[in-house]
């Protein structure tokens, strides 16, 4: 279902216009070249709607080469500067717009259990909450972006994917393994996820309506205006569920309600590409046991907001991409739902502001890229933080945020890529400062080196370090049987990586080895000796290291058996880690030593009948680690296996589609004692206008 953005197989390129490039015939070489216009998603630093790239058009699945592809246009996220394809030396995993259109999910989090290497931790369904990490972090050490814009919340990472956008007006998901600093800079310990949305070429409209099992209902429609250099574009959507599951008076306690609001808009002429967005997220959900098993009916409700301006410079030698933005989140929690008395509501309120300008120039030498971020994290909360002189009022309250944090960061960047025919080397570092806790300035530095052997070939090592900066919960958060710990110092890590890949005639295999090693990592951890009543303690440990392997493997049955019409393509890929610290027999980690030891995700895509498509996924999971049950017992987590299913009859102008989410009914946990939904089951319509 994934597809590696950085090389993918040397098929048909049709050509649309010349690359003003010198290395733009790198892109054909071996290559059959027509005269026409196709479509492919592609890539760019920290970028949705770049200058250098066209949205893609996927209004078919059917093959690889129904893309458009320019030859100076292919460019990827694993580097500061934009590079082709055939010249990135880093891997770069693409989720397409038609492999979403395909999958039997409701949210972005859904949709990413489908990679191999994402964990993917849900407490409750439709994207309600969940906790989502690579390669054995946790969910608070990768960065997440909304079109290239860095939407981490400071306060927290369990609500970081409360998008304003809904899942049908995705473009892609962009998803970089490992460490990020040069390219995200703080917080991307791990890794990435960018969304990309999807923005129309010409004017028209669309609407949606799905549901399903437990009272499940989501609605959303969306507009386009696109007037010469002008593209508008609206889009809103609302969801509802009554819960899979009630509290012990038998009220809900995994109900949810929300909407969104987006809106998109670009300018583009010959000397410069500008593009905006503002988004709305609200909504509210039984958090039953989420934050402890004791209280079965919790509640949570957040607002988000998000606005960013974006640009970039289209003529000249030097390319400059500034952009300036502002997120704003409000939090509400309630440890018994509608009963402030009995135990005050917990607020929360982040406002985030940051600008960055970026660029690169070309030279004898290779390509330059340099760029510099600053970005200001102001919070004002009723438990987290420092206390206040000048408390503020909590809107519909009668009371105040009495406590908050306010840090800076500020960030520079310079990569040099040195382009060879068939080699690539990036190499460049990140200078970092904080306000917070008096931090020096430190530097991060990584390489990324790649060698392509022939068409089909290509080898590729790394080595990238990074950062990540406490949260604010994981500083002040010494409520509810928690003790914080303000002097928690930033995390850091080292990784290396090397790998093989093949792709040609519709085969893509890749396979990996990488190891991390974490310095200061922190962690919630107690002393179960202490008993069942011992705190949660956030603390720094030492040293983690972690070791692991991933392969994955793709076959596109329309180009290896072009006669037949049945099955369409099958991919299947897998990730082993093992995690090593040395630690007391009585100690419970929430995060850092409760990983993913194996995971194994397949999808089979079919073609049954004319319109009519079926799709089928596969994960099966096991997981290390333990967790404290309803009575106070700590148990190990239990391996498990999940199959999905969407059958689908798509239409010029309409799509039907019924889905169908663990079939086989299985009960299972991804954390902690809070079990997920049996069977599911949502039918629904999309039109074209």
């Amino acid at each position: 279902m994934y597809n590696n953005n950085s090389n993918k197989k040397q098929g048909t390129v049709v050509f649309k216009r010349f690359g003003r490039k010198g290395y733009s015939l790198f892109s054909v070489l071996g290559r059959e070249v027509l005269i026409s216009v196709l479509s492919v998603a592609t890539l760019q630093h920290a970028s949705a709607g770049s200058v250098s790239m066209k949205p893609v058009s996927a209004d078919t699945i059917a093959t690889k080469t129904d893309r458009e592809m320019t030859l100076n246009e292919v460019s990827v996220t694993g580097s500061r500067a934009p590079l082709t394809r055939a010249q990135a030396a880093r891997m770069v995993t693409v989720l397409e717009r038609a492999d979403i259109q395909a999958a039997p999910v409701q949210s972005v989090n859904d949709l990413l259990k489908y990679a191999a290497s994402v964990d993917v931790r849900q407490r409750g369904p439709i994207g309600a909450q969940t906790d989502i990490s690579i390669r054995g972090g946790n969910y608070e050490q990768i960065t997440i972006l909304l079109n290239g814009i860095n939407i981490c919340d400071p306060q927290t990472g369990h609500n970081a994917f409360d998008f304003p956008v809904d899942i049908s007006e995705i473009e892609r998901i962009e998803v970089l393994e490992g460490p990020a600093g040069r390219v995200y800079g703080t917080s991307s310990l791990l890794g990435a996820i960018n969304i990309v949305t999807r923005p129309h070429s010409s004017t028209s409209a669309s609407a949606h309506i799905e549901g399903g099992s437990y009272g499940y209902l989501s609605a959303g429609a969306r507009a386009n205006v696109a007037c010469g250099k002008w593209n508008n574009q609206l889009s809103g959507s609302y969801t509802r569920s009554d819960g899979y599951s009630r509290n012990k008076n038998g009220g809900l306690n995994a109900d949810y309600s929300g909407g969104k609001a987006f809106y998109q808009g670009s300018y583009d002429d010959t000397d410069i590409y500008v593009n905006w967005h503002a988004g709305l997220s609200a909504k509210g959900y039984g958090s039953n046991t989420f934050y402890g098993a004791k209280w079965d009916d919790q509640y949570e409700h957040t607002l988000k907001t998000y606005t960013a301006l974006q640009a970039e410079t289209k003529r000249g030698r030097f390319h400059l991409k500034p952009s300036i933005y502002w997120n704003h989140s409000e939090d509400r929690f309630e440890l018994f739902r509608d009963a402030p008395n009995t135990y005050p509501f917990n607020y929360h309120r982040t406002d985030i502001f940051g600008v960055n300008l970026n660029g690169y120039f070309d030279w004898i030498l290779g390509r330059t890229a340099v760029g510099a971020e600053l970005r200001n994290e102001d919070l004002l909360s009723g438990n987290l933080g420092e206390p206040l002189d000048n408390p503020h009022h909590i809107s519909g309250t009668d009371r105040y945020y009495d406590h908050g944090i306010n840090r800076t960061n500020v960030s520079f960047v310079v990569e040099h890529n040195i382009l060879l025919h068939r080699f690539t080397l990036s190499a460049g570092l990140v200078a970092v400062k904080n306000s917070w806790n008096g931090m020096n300035m430190k530097v991060y530095p990584g390489v990324d080196a790649s060698y392509r052997i022939g068409n089909a070939w290509k080898i590729f090592a790394s080595y990238n370090t990074s950062l990540r900066m406490p949260s604010v919960t994981e500083l002040y958060y010494s409520v509810g049987g928690h003790v914080a710990d303000k002097n928690l110092k930033p995390e850091e890590v080292s990784a290396i990586e090397g790998g093989l890949k093949y792709s040609i005639n519709g085969v893509t295999a890749q396979a990996s080895v990488y190891h991390n090693n974490w310095k200061n990592m922190i962690d919630w951890i107690r002393y179960t000796s202490d008993g069942a009543d011992a705190p949660w303690q956030s603390v720094n440990f030492t040293e983690v290291k972690a070791t692991g392997f991933g392969a994955q493997l793709n076959l596109n049955f329309r180009q290896l058996l072009p006669t037949q019409s049945l099955l369409k393509s099958w991919n299947t890929s897998y990730n082993y880690l093992f995690q090593e610290k040395d630690i007391a027999a009585d100690v419970q980690s929430k995060y850092s030593l409760e990983y993913l030891r194996h995971k194994l995700v397949s999808n089979l895509q079919l073609n049954l009948w004319s319109r009519l498509d079926l799709g089928v996924n596969f994960r099966w999971q096991d997981r290390r680690g333990t967790f404290t049950d309803f009575d106070g017992e700590v148990k190990s987590f239990t391996p498990y296996s999940i199959v999905d299913a969407r059958l689908s009859w798509t239409a010029p102008k309409y799509k039907l589609y019924l889905e169908a989410n663990n079939i086989f009914d299985k009960t299972y946990v991804d954390y902690g004692c809070v079990p997920q939904p049996g069977t599911w089951f949502i039918a629904g319509m999309t039109v074209e206008l």
